[in-house]
């Protein structure tokens, strides 16, 4: 569609959607079976008619799962179709569940790092359901990715009309319709009937990554007070590749476990964040036992901003690399 003097944005050319299954693509299911993946990428824009007035639209289906189901494979290769549609496309919008959002937002942004405007977004209702907010979301979803001031800004997301840096939202309530929240910082923008306002832009950017192949085997574990050393010793027995753990405060740990975990960190990288959900891991601050500076004077690596969930993604990344010890700190470093 030929852009017009007074639009709110320029129309670019061509939009393209992706879909990887999720709540936004489900409708009720038969009997006892629940919610049930039904909507593919043609339904969802077809319930959304206003988007054939934004832009020629394309529809791609890349996946049909529940998000908490997908692999490191599959959001891999959700990056992959990004980019694949940015290069032809003047915005890129890709529908994704809810309940792991936050870490394909993260992963894309250092697996596709690109100009054009990459935007995720979600539903936290059934199409059938009372309130279905899915609609809503992908339109405003389709207007900020087709909007000139999103491209070069990185990964975005956009729910409930607000928009978000990927690298930043988490999903923050269970069940409500406005689930997701990038605090401490908050949203960069919002969606206003057709206009499309930025009111802050990232200035950070995260490394550069890619997907080796493998999904290396890498849990969580979230320390609370006295944390055992045979939890640490069970886990060290296991086949793992590496370890994140969940800690109190700025990145502090029991002291009777520092010693197991400095044990571990020799054999397989270890990395720690903070369970608080706001603020980073500290470096120089605390040196008792168990202390951020006793954890790193053993070997463990802070994940500095990252909470558990995104060192994660970033730790398999970089081991689905062939990344080394010396490379994950310096990637770490970065955060």
């Amino acid at each position: 569609m030929p852009n017009r003097p007074g639009d709110a944005f320029s129309k670019p050319s061509r939009l393209i959607l992706l879909s990887t299954g999720g709540t936004i693509a489900m409708t009720a299911g038969a009997g006892l079976d629940g919610a049930a993946l039904k909507l593919r990428a043609a339904s969802l824009a077809a319930a959304v008619p206003q988007l054939e007035g934004l832009a020629a639209l394309e529809m791609r289906d890349v996946l049909a799962k529940p998000s908490a189901s997908f692999t490191l494979a599959d959001i891999a290769a959700i990056a992959r179709a990004a980019e694949d549609a940015a290069k032809t496309a003047d915005g890129v919008v890709i529908t994704h569940g809810t309940d792991t959002l936050e870490e394909t937002a993260f992963a894309l942004a250092m697996l596709a790092q690109i100009e054009t405007p990459i935007v995720l977004t979600a539903a936290m209702r059934r199409s059938d359901q009372p309130g279905a907010d899915g609609p809503a979301n992908l339109l405003a979803a389709a207007r900020v990715a087709l909007c000139p001031a999103a491209r070069g800004k990185g990964v975005l997301v956009v729910v409930d009309d607000e928009i978000h840096a990927g690298p930043l939202i988490r999903k923050a309530h269970s069940f409500r319709p406005h689930a997701f929240s990038s605090l401490p910082f908050g949203p960069i923008g919002y969606v206003a009937e057709e206009r499309v306002r930025f009111a802050l832009a990232p200035i950070s950017h995260l490394p550069k990554l890619a997907y080796g192949g493998r999904a290396p085997v890498t849990p969580i574990l979230e320390a609370g007070p006295g944390l055992e050393p045979r939890t640490v010793e069970a886990l060290a027995a296991g086949a793992i590749d590496a370890l994140v753990l969940s800690l109190p405060g700025a990145g502090h740990v029991a002291a009777d476990v520092a010693p197991a975990l400095g044990v571990l960190a020799e054999r397989i990288p270890v990395v720690f964040a903070s369970r608080t959900g706001a603020g980073e891991t500290l470096r120089a601050s605390y040196g008792y036992p168990g202390g951020e500076m006793d954890l790193i004077r053993r070997g463990l690596i802070p994940a500095q901003a990252l909470d558990a969930r995104k060192a994660r993604i970033a730790l398999q990344l970089l081991l689905s690399e062939g990344g080394d010890l010396a490379r994950i700190r310096a990637v770490f470093e970065l955060f």
